[in-house]
C-alpha cells in the first residue's frame, strides 16, 4: 500500500454517521470532518460521498400507520437532507473550508453530456477549493431508478472524475475470511489483480442503517479497481482511519489496481442500468473481444441486435448463450446495425474506447 493519493472519494457510510438507537453521532462526524480537513491540508483534494440523511430526520416526524414506507422514507431523506448539509457546513466553517452540495439521479449518468457536466462542476468545485458533498436524491429517486447504494455512487464518482483513491469506510475494517464478528475470522487485507473467490468469504445481511451489504461493496471496489483506481474497505468507526490512511498504516481491505482506463470507458462502465438495446455476438466476436489486442465490436462478428437504440446509447453486449460480456456506447443506432449484421468491412458498432468487458464479476 506504497501508493500516495491526491485525489480521493471518502464514502461515509450509514452505519458509520449513526449510532445504535437511531440517532445521528455528530461527535464520530465532527472527528471525520477533521480528519478530511487535514487530508486536504496535506494537499490532497477530497470529494465526500455521505450517507446518513435519514437519521438526522427520524426524531422529528412523526407518521401515522396508514404512511407507507417509500412515502416515509422519500420524507425522512429530504428532512434530513437539510440537517445533515447544515451539520457538514459547520463543522466545515469551524475549521476553515467551504463546502458545495451536489445531489443526484442514477438519469443525470445517463447520458454522456450530463456525465460531462457533473464533472466539470464538481473539478471546478475542487479547483476553487470546495469540498464538494454528493449524495444521491432520494426524495425523488424510485426503486428501479435509484442506485444501488452509495457505494454505487461513490465508484461512479470516483471514476468520473479521474479520481486515483476510493475509500468506502462502513463499520468493519473490510472483507473478512469468516464473520467480522468471529475473533478467529481473518481480515483480508490485499485483493490483488488475479485474486478470485473473495465473495464466497462474505455473508448477505445489509447493515441495520444501509442499503448495501459487503457484496456490493465488494462488486463496487472490484470494479473501481479495475478502472485503475485504488480502493480501501475500512472501518470508519475507528478513532482516525483517514489520519491512518495518510499514513500508510490502514487496517483495511486493499484493491489494488489495474491500468487506469479512458474516462469514456469508465463512463460506459457505469452504465449497466440504463442500456436501451442489446447485441448477441458469435464466439469469434468474443475471444476477439476478450483477447489482449485492441479490439473494437465489427458488425461481422454480430449474429442479433435487440431493442431500439440511437448513436450514443449505451447497448448491452452478449454471447451466443445469452451470457453478459460487457457494454458499449453505439456509434450507430438499432436500425443501422440490423443492416450491417455479418458484413464485412463496416465501421464498428463499439469503438474500443467505449467498450467496458465484465472482467470484475469473476471474484
Amino acid at each position: 500500500m506504497d501508493h500516495q493519493a491526491q485525489l480521493v472519494v471518502v464514502k461515509i457510510g450509514s452505519n458509520v454517521l449513526t449510532k445504535d438507537d437511531g440517532s445521528p453521532d455528530r461527535e464520530r462526524m465532527a472527528s471525520l470532518v477533521k480528519q478530511l480537513v487535514f487530508l486536504k491540508e496535506q494537499g490532497l483534494q477530497v470529494v465526500l460521498v455521505s450517507s446518513g440523511a435519514v437519521a438526522f430526520a427520524r426524531n422529528h416526524i412523526k407518521f401515522d400507520e396508514k404512511t407507507e414506507s417509500v412515502v416515509r422514507k422519500q420524507i425522512l431523506a429530504s428532512v434530513g437532507q437539510i440537517d445533515i448539509i447544515h451539520a457538514y457546513k459547520d463543522l466545515f466553517q469551524k475549521e476553515g473550508h467551504q463546502i458545495a452540495q451536489i445531489v443526484v439521479t442514477p438519469q443525470d449518468f445517463r447520458s454522456r453530456r450530463h456525465y460531462l457536466n457533473i464533472k466539470d462542476c464538481l473539478l471546478g468545485l475542487l479547483n476553487h477549493n470546495v469540498i464538494p458533498i454528493i449524495n444521491e436524491n432520494d426524495a425523488v429517486a424510485v426503486t428501479e431508478l435509484m442506485f444501488t447504494d452509495n457505494d454505487e455512487l461513490a465508484s461512479m464518482t470516483a471514476a468520473m472524475i479521474d479520481a486515483d483513491t476510493l475509500v468506502l469506510l462502513t463499520n468493519v475494517d473490510g472483507i473478512y475470511k469468516g464473520h467480522p464478528d468471529d475473533p478467529n475470522s481473518v481480515l483480508i487485507e490485499r485483493v490483488g489483480r488475479r485474486t478470485s473467490g473473495v465473495s464466497r468469504y462474505i455473508s448477505s445481511s445489509k447493515s441495520n442503517f444501509g442499503r448495501g451489504g459487503m457484496q456490493s461493496k465488494m462488486k463496487m471496489a472490484k470494479k473501481a479497481a479495475y478502472l485503475g483506481i485504488h480502493v480501501y474497505i475500512a472501518n470508519g468507526n475507528r478513532d482516525n482511519v483517514l489520519l491512518d490512511f495518510y499514513n500508510k498504516e490502514l487496517k483495511a481491505t486493499y484493491f489494488e489496481p489495474e491500468s487506469s482506463k479512458p474516462n469514456p470507458k469508465k463512463w460506459v462502465a457505469h452504465s449497466d442500468n440504463y442500456t436501451k438495446g442489446e447485441v448477441y455476438v458469435n464466439e469469434g466476436a468474443k475471444e476477439a473481444l476478450h483477447s489482449t489486442e485492441v479490439t473494437s465490436l465489427l458488425p461481422v462478428g454480430i449474429i442479433k441486435v435487440t431493442g431500439n437504440f440511437s448513436k450514443g446509447d449505451v447497448i448491452r453486449i452478449r454471447d451466443e448463450h445469452g451470457e453478459k460480456i460487457g457494454l458499449g456506447k453505439a456509434e450507430y443506432g438499432s436500425t443501422k446495425a440490423n443492416e450491417r449484421i455479418g458484413m464485412n468491412n463496416q465501421k464498428p458498432l463499439v469503438h474500443y474506447n467505449y467498450l467496458y468487458l465484465f472482467k470484475y464479476h469473476n471474484i
